[in-house]
């Protein structure tokens, strides 16, 4: 099959990408043709091309991009010239350009959408106004007219039913994947925490993902404020790019007085995330929202214990292996999660393993793309 990928293909955007690029380097390796579609700014990284697959990029066409997402002459413009050489349009998110051009030139691909979680309640209310127009415009019907909506759990499941009114014959739920083998030797303990001054001694917190109040942080700020007056000697790091919230969690550590015990580093890729992984004690992402949270496979798949809302796109998978601390979405829940983890070892052993089994038998990549290519051949047209 020829597939084309249509997503902001960068470190910026975060899961996305990443499930991208695990499931084309299967899908590569099983013989089939693989472009990912991108609008870019420049400047902006890029992620990694899996070997075999080819990375178109398209310049956003400003201003109008900053109102509409991910809008890109050049990306229509291609699609006119292309389209017509792919089986299957795989689209990723809503809202955006890119999960209405495809519909807007006659082809034959079969037209596939992943939702990515942006249906959920508190997405839908996040810019409300925009999402309400573009839903009249044409969202809610597009969708009707996809040959495939990709969803990965059941909540996801009653968000399109919410949406739709009803539910659509064309839905299936394929979970995402990663490619574990990635994480099976991590770098040496020690290295990130000898970087950021963290000693051995201290315990340390990670959040890794867009610093966006949707994350959490709201939440997680003041409950690590609580567990620093419990354990003095806990540090968190917070890694990740500035996604709206970074004014307001800088003001909230200067008027604590946390300089020396919350550290943003920034965004974390490749090596630098891994040595992160390797040295935290724990993770932590109370979100509000998430379409399939790949940073706490990540985390999982590293042995590190999570901390977690169950609204990261697998909650019923965690609640099942007891996988995580699913914590209550307030600072005093948040705050007695990230205690009994810190100041429970065995607890917090018992945890990991069992996530680390969760991971292994559910989302392996070889398991979840055979999955996605057989949902692909039971709509291809052609």
């Amino acid at each position: 099959m020829r597939i084309l990928n249509i997503c902001a293909y960068t470190w910026a955007i975060g899961g996305p990408a990443r499930i991208i690029y695990d499931h084309t380097t299967e899908v590569v390796r099983q013989g089939h043709q693989v472009d990912i579609l991108s609008p870019m700014t420049p400047g902006e990284k890029m992620y990694p091309v899996p070997e075999g697959a080819r990375l178109i990029a398209c310049a956003r066409t400003t201003p109008l991009s900053n109102i509409y997402r991910e809008f890109s002459i050049e990306m229509y413009q291609y699609l006119k010239k292309h389209i017509h050489e792919y089986d299957v349009i795989h689209m990723h998110g809503i809202w955006h350009f890119g999960s209405l051009a495809p519909f807007l030139i006659p082809n034959k691909a079969v037209k596939v959408i992943t939702i990515h979680g942006l249906l959920d309640k508190w997405a839908v209310a996040h810019s409300k106004w925009k999402k309400q127009i573009v839903t009249v415009l044409y969202q809610k019907r597009l969708l009707g007219r996809a040959d495939l909506i990709q969803i990965n759990n059941t909540d996801e499941e009653e968000d399109v039913i919410r949406y739709l009114g009803y539910r659509p014959k064309n839905m299936v739920i394929v979970p995402n994947g990663m490619k574990l083998s990635e994480y099976e030797n991590l770098p040496a303990k020690g290295v990130f925490r000898a970087k950021h001054g963290i000693s051995s001694s201290q315990q340390m917190v990670l959040f890794m993902g867009r610093l966006n109040i949707k994350k959490g942080l709201d939440l997680l700020l003041p409950a690590f404020q609580k567990v620093h007056e419990r354990l003095p000697d806990a540090i968190l790091v917070l890694a990740g790019p500035d996604d709206g919230y970074q004014a307001e969690t800088e003001d909230f550590i200067k008027k604590n007085n946390l300089g020396s015990r919350i550290k943003l580093v920034g965004m974390l890729t490749d090596t630098h995330k891994k040595e992160a992984l390797a040295d935290a004690d724990l993770f932590v992402l109370p979100s509000y929202s998430e379409g399939f949270s790949i940073a706490v496979l990540e985390a999982m798949t590293s042995k590190v214990t999570a901390l977690v809302s169950d609204r990261v796109g697998f909650g019923d998978y965690i609640k099942r292996y007891d996988a995580a601390y699913l914590t209550p979405l307030t600072s005093d829940g948040v705050a007695a999660g990230l205690l009994k983890i810190l100041q429970d070892k065995s607890y917090a052993l018992e945890l990991s393993n069992r996530a680390y089994k969760m991971v292994t038998e559910n989302f392996d990549i070889r398991v979840v793309a055979n999955q996605l290519l057989e949902e692909y051949k039971k709509v291809k047209k052609i």
